[in-house]
């Protein structure tokens, strides 16, 4: 069970919603999927599929009333599913949904680490959530590994396959998202074996547009180039 400090928010409505959660203690979700834009990626990944959020910590639990009894995901990835319930409610009440977040993923930290594949794993596994997946930055001195997953069978989490594909490269297939989750040199990203590229952030994206528009500005000063030169023997 969770062991942060809550307040429990009373709303004039009498409905009691999920609570304020202190923040975290350290910066491992600003580094890896804030900064990163890991959240970005992910939601442009799937903006054409309808009911799709894509979020980090948003509480999860059964309902509202047992505040002892609800996890906060680093990430978290559902199909399918009522967004503006989740806004109304501060969270994912699962006995108010439908069916559970499809995906949740925890960032390892020095204070989180025994937890996330403890505790949580048999929570998530309890809450019935398909899969849950653990990345250690720091390759393993948080987590017994760099980079592990579960997917649910009968009620139960079974380890899904990581392969080591080099130093300092570890990767594993999401059957739920379509995507390999993986371990690059310390940085979590999500590969696309469809168009056998990573899922780029902000960051990259715009690199590589400027990249391409300087290649178009070449080619078309070159082809200006020519002509000229044409021109001039012609």
């Amino acid at each position: 069970m969770t062991s942060k400090t809550t307040t429990l928010i009373q709303e004039a409505d009498g409905i009691a919603r999920f609570p304020v959660f202190s923040p975290r203690d350290d910066m491992q979700n600003w580094l890896h999927l804030y900064d990163s834009a890991v959240l970005t990626a992910l939601s442009v990944h799937f903006a054409e599929l309808p009911n799709t959020v894509v979020a980090s910590e948003v509480p999860v639990g059964p309902d509202m009333s047992d505040r002892d009894d609800i996890r906060i995901p680093d990430l978290l990835v559902a199909f399918d599913c009522d967004r503006e319930l989740i806004e109304e409610r501060r969270g994912y009440a699962l006995a108010l949904m439908e069916r559970p977040p499809d995906f949740v993923l925890e960032v390892a930290s020095p204070t989180t680490g025994v937890t996330d594949y403890t505790d949580k794993r048999l929570d998530y596994a309890r809450y019935g959530i398909p899969e849950y997946w653990r990345f250690d930055p720091s390759g393993g001195d948080h987590y017994d590994v760099a980079l592990a997953g579960d997917r649910l069978v009968d009620g139960v989490y079974e380890p899904l396959e990581v392969e080591q594909l080099g130093e300092g490269t570890w990767r594993g297939y999401s059957e739920t998202l379509g995507l390999h989750v993986c371990w690059e040199h310390g940085s979590l990203r999500f590969f696309d074996s469809v168009t056998e590229s990573y899922l780029l952030s902000h960051r990259e994206e715009t690199a590589r547009a400027e990249a391409e528009a300087k290649a178009r500005r070449d080619a078309e000063a070159e082809v200006r180039r020519l002509r000229a030169r044409l021109e001039e023997l012609g």
